[in-house]
């Protein structure tokens, strides 16, 4: 059966394009259904009942909003932007996703399906819709279910299913993974278009992975010289999924049911069909990887701007002072963090050295940042296309780098049934079509369902197989080193231990003009890279006096498509058998996740990543000298390879109580690179949920997801923090009208639960909305003023770059923008609360070094606090939510909602916020082979 096509691309400010929007005025609707639609054949439907391999006795559930189809032809494209209609299958997901948050109190076992996908192998007979034999081959089947249209493929050759998986993939997701692979490379202004948030994302990546073709053919020459016959299956698994995406392209390009979008960015020509869809190759699937990789697995960096802060502390206290003031707010190994491995046992990892030796601080004022971007012409010379310039750099020299998963997993020894029950998933953001694609494979050799990024869907990467289920949330170690290296010669030279040494320059010309899709006038720009053997150069300096380049050097670095290994092994019903089988398998991911698994039996968890063995002495979190004495163990340039630390020096473990995870602190002695890991985190919300369930025992799936959706709808400043700052505005008697107001607002608030709810199902009002808007309007206000009179204008600027304030749902952040969803990850809230306690003669472990709060005294901190909340509680609505291209001002609900940002022609409607995972698994297994 011949499926739908894509979307069309334009990143952010993606609505009805003005030149797509006179198109449709004067166009006939009627005509061009007439002629283009596709033609929408079904096959005979096959009995394709369920089969005898599942474990989990109806009892796994996943939910991937929208919806499973990601395809549109032009004519649906164009009635979509007309008058809102849906492709089959392309939101059917999300109504049941946005249904959670105000369904999950009544939630019951029988009621779970109603909210999630029946994730059982298989289709029963009756349940239908499509079987199809791709490219008429014998050897594979194509099985649609009628409820959301989810692929189960079949194969009885290896070749055939993986042929099966590709050409399901490009059914459900061409358009998208062409988007990709050609951000992968630099390459999307020319392909999709020239507006500003597209080069903003084409200049994050490559100024992370700015590979040429011969980098990406590497990248496959190595995992496959490296992994024995394993490496051998990997290539011939993805040579046949390349070879279905490509017997898609044909017949689709034949049948002209390709996606719209190729129409609509000038690259097809819909009345002749003239232009070409290029065939995807082995190289587009790592350019696939390495955005995948450096979005959501690549721990790290940061260390110019840990070392500007460190100066700026040393520069206000002087050094010995400084630095102390530096670790209290850095909080490297805060003891009352949040853990996921909480029985005490200890993974000592990039800890400060007891004497730190070749660090490379700047010297003050010296730094600059590296230009990326050269030769700007037309639209790419606009402020609005500088200003993403700056975005992007920012997201891509941060430590701070999205995490944006959970998971929630209990042991069998406290559940109702005796078995383990998990709720877990990873949050990739909200797109249209979404990142990931659901499916199930069944072939020799593989036995899986859940989902896959589109384009690397040759396994399931995070899903479930016969009698287990895994996951992943990002975990953030770090893997990524800055070196100092000494300039000779000129700015384009380096000493390389003594020799004058050449930098390797890459650079990527793009150009682009108006299209139907996207009306960014025509321009062009030179992305521009300069490569040493310890990596790409990030920033320029001078150290004592000599001139230097910051180049940093990431482990996954040339090594995106070794994870391939580790994903071919999560699929093998003959390899995975228990946790220990579980672990080994996570071992070969060198992404930096947190996995997760559960079976009928035995919970588990394991964190990945080449974490390099780094030189005695070396401090992570700063720059450091380029030279033999400071570089990674048996470090080989040629490579980027390394001596790692081993699985067990990993978090790892089997059969804890339970498991939360939300992106923070992993075990005890393990530093992740990003700041905030302390006192209060989004895990608590997590982890004082499920403590709880544990402790009162027979947990059930419902208590479980109970749990999560609860915590998902939760502001995370007014759960743990605000309680202490009502404390102590209420240590003496509130006279003030407007705070006592105030006051009484935020105390009903927190008493209710401290939700960010609906009053009623599609009300789009919330309950506590003056609290709600007052807490947002006060958090920045309250954070200035109680830490800028003391670390001064400098240092707590240069802390915010560090660290910024607060992550609200209504704020710009993650891979989106605003309206995405994942809030809390990053923000004071810990420091906030520290100090707080501090002033109220509470016990605080690993405090700050001092008290910030009206310079330490209880009174004078209840006159800041009282000040700043009268200034926040005068702000209007309108004031703290401005409005966007998706509200008007002033509309406090749809400020915080979620928008399917499009990658394509295809839009959806807003939902609620919630802040939990993209896509989601709801497991408790029966039993076990």
């Amino acid at each position: 059966m011949p499926r739908r096509a894509p979307r069309n691309v334009l990143f952010d400010k993606l609505r009805t394009p003005r030149r797509l929007t006179g198109f449709l005025k004067t166009a006939s609707i009627c005509v061009l259904v007439a002629g283009l639609l596709s033609p929408l054949t079904h096959a005979t439907a096959a009995d394709a009942a369920a089969t005898s391999n599942d474990y989990c006795g109806g009892q796994c559930s996943d939910i991937l909003p929208p919806g499973e189809n990601g395809n549109a032809t032009l004519a649906q494209i164009l009635l979509n932007q007309a008058f809102g209609t849906q492709p089959a299958h392309a939101e059917d997901q999300l109504g049941p996703y946005a249904g959670l948050a105000t369904g999950y109190q009544g939630l019951t076992d029988a009621k779970i399906n109603t909210f999630f996908n029946d994730a059982s192998f298989g289709v029963p007979s009756d349940q239908v819709a499509s079987t199809e034999k791709p490219a008429g081959r014998g050897d594979v089947t194509i099985v649609r279910d009628k409820k959301t249209g989810v692929p189960h493929i079949t194969g009885t050759t290896r070749y055939g299913t993986e042929f099966g998986a590709g050409y399901a993939a490009a059914e459900d997701r061409l358009w998208l993974m062409d988007v990709f692979r050609h951000v992968g490379r630099g390459q999307l202004t020319g392909f999709a278009g020239g507006a500003a948030a597209n080069q903003g994302l084409e200049q994050q990546f490559y100024r992370d992975a700015p590979y040429t073709e011969a980098d990406l053919q590497a990248q496959i020459d190595n995992a496959v010289a490296h992994n024995g016959t394993r490496g051998q299956q990997a290539l011939t698994d993805a040579n046949a999924y390349l070879d279905g995406i490509n017997s898609y392209i044909d017949a689709s390009d034949s049948g002209r049911y390709f996606p719209g979008e190729y129409v609509l960015t000038g690259h097809k020509d819909s009345v002749t069909n003239a232009g070409t869809i290029d065939h995807f190759k082995i190289t587009d699937l790592v350019a696939l990887a390495s955005v995948v990789g450096s979005l959501f697995g690549s721990g790290g960096g940061g260390e110019v701007n840990n070392a500007l802060s460190l100066i700026a502390a040393q520069s206000k206290y002087g050094v010995a002072e400084g630095t102390r003031v530096w670790e209290s707010f850095r909080m490297r190994n805060d003891a009352e963090a949040a853990l996921t491995v909480h029985d005490g046992t200890s993974f000592p990892y990039a800890g400060r050295p007891a004497d730190p030796e070749g660090a490379a601080l700047p010297d003050a004022g010296s730094v600059t940042e590296e230009p990326l971007v050269y030769d700007r012409t037309g639209s790419a010379a606009t402020a609005g296309a500088k200003s993403a310039s700056a975005v992007a750099a920012r997201t891509a020299l941060s430590s701070a780098r999205r995490g944006m998963s959970n998971a929630l997993v209990v042991s069998g020894k406290y559940t109702a049934s005796g078995r383990p029950v998990a709720v877990f998933g990873p949050q990739t953001g909200y797109f249209a079509p979404q990142l990931l694609l659901l499916q199930e494979i069944q072939g020799p050799g593989i036995s899986a369902r859940g989902a896959s990024f589109a384009g690397l869907s040759m396994y399931v990467e995070l899903g479930r197989g016969q009698d287990y289920s895994w996951s992943a949330t990002t975990s953030g170690q770090d893997i990524i080193d800055t070196y100092a290296v000494e300039l000779c010669q000129d700015d384009h030279h380096y000493l390389y231990h003594g020799t004058c040494t050449a930098m390797d320059q890459v650079e990527r010309k793009n150009a682009w003009k108006p299209t139907v899709a996207d009306g960014t006038a025509a321009g062009s720009y030179t992305m521009r890279v300069w490569r040493t053997r310890y990596g790409p150069v990030q920033y320029r300096a001078t150290v004592g006096g000599k001139k230097v380049a910051y180049a940093t050097l990431r482990s996954s670095y040339l090594h995106e498509a070794d994870s391939i290994i580790g994903f071919q092994m999560l699929n093998d019903p003959g390899y995975v058998k228990g946790p220990k089988d579980f672990q080994s398998a996570a071992q070969h991911i060198n992404y930096t996740f947190n996995w997760f698994y559960a079976d009928s039996q035995h919970t588990a968890y394991y964190n990945s990543g080449d974490n390099p063995v780094r030189a005695s002495g070396v401090d992570a979190e700063f720059p450091v000298l380029a030279e033999p004495a400071y570089e990674w163990r048996n470090w080989d340039p040629a490579t980027n390879t390394a001596d790692y630390t081993p699985a067990s020096a990993h978090p790892n473990s089997v059969d804890q109580d339970y498991y939360i995870s939300w992106n923070n602190k992993q075990a005890e002695d393990y530093t992740t690179a990003s700041w905030g890991d302390g006192s209060v985190h989004r895990g608590d919300l997590l982890d004082d949920r499920v403590a709880k369930l544990v402790a009162a025992g027979g947990v059930t799936r419902t208590k479980v997801v109970q749990a999560m959706a609860d915590a998902a709808l939760t502001d995370l400043r007014a759960e743990d923090v605000l309680p202490k700052l009502l404390k102590v505005i209420g240590s003496s008697p509130v006279t003030d009208s407007t705070a006592a107001a105030a006051v009484s607002r935020l105390q009903a608030w927190v008493t209710a639960g401290a939700k960010r709810t609906e009053t009623s199902a599609g009300s789009r009002k919330y309950a506590d909305a003056d609290a709600i808007r007052i807490l947002d309007a006060w958090w920045p206000l309250l954070v200035k003023a109680e830490f800028e009179p003391g670390l001064g204008s400098d240092l707590y600027t240069a802390f915010t770059g560090n660290l910024p304030v607060d992550e609200a749902p209504s704020a710009g952040h993650g891979p989106t923008g605003s309206h995405a969803g994942s809030s809390f990850q990053y923000g004071w809230w810990s420091y906030v609360d520290k100090d707080i306690r501090a002033v109220l003669g509470e016990s605080v472990r690993d405090g700050l070094t001092r008290k910030y709060c009206g310079g330490g005294g209880l009174g004078a901190c209840r006159d800041v606090l009282i000040s700043t909340l009268k200034e926040a509680a005068g702000k209007t609505a309108a004031q703290v939510y401005p409005g966007d291209d998706q509200c008007s001002a002033g509309d406090q609900w749809c400020a915080d909602s979620i928008a399917q940002r499009p990658l394509g022609g295809v839009k959806h409607g807003r939902i609620g916020w919630q802040n939990r995972p993209t896509f989601q698994q709801v497991v408790e297994y029966t039993s076990h082979r």
